[in-house]
């Protein structure tokens, strides 16, 4: 499981990705398949990721000013560090995929 820094940090990774467009850049480039591309999928997910985080964020704004209980922020946490872990093993997944694709004799 993920350390309180390691999510955070992968939440602002994210955050500072989706501000910039770099999903939006790479989902420009995709192919002409009949279902969605691969980029538009991982932009959902990163997307998907990224609204969890600032439900958790907003869900510890809302405690500090005694809106909210402590168990609707940290049922919030808990879904942006599964969110998280889950991005970070697709990721994990896709890049050892292409290292085999890479290893393959031509």
């Amino acid at each position: 499981m993920a350390s309180p820094t390691v999510a955070a940090n992968a939440y602002a990774a994210l955050s500072r990705i989706m501000e910039s467009g770099g999903a939006e850049k790479a989902g420009q480039a995709g192919g002409g398949g009949g279902g969605p591309s691969f980029s538009a999928l991982l932009k959902d997910a990163v997307g998907s990721v990224l609204e969890s985080g600032k439900k958790s964020d907003a869900q510890t704004m809302a405690m500090t000013s005694g809106k909210s209980n402590v168990m609707d922020v940290v049922t919030a946490v808990a879904e942006t560090d599964v969110a998280v872990s889950t991005l970070v093993s697709v990721r994990d997944r896709v890049i050892q995929s292409y290292e085999d694709i890479m290893k393959m004799p031509i």
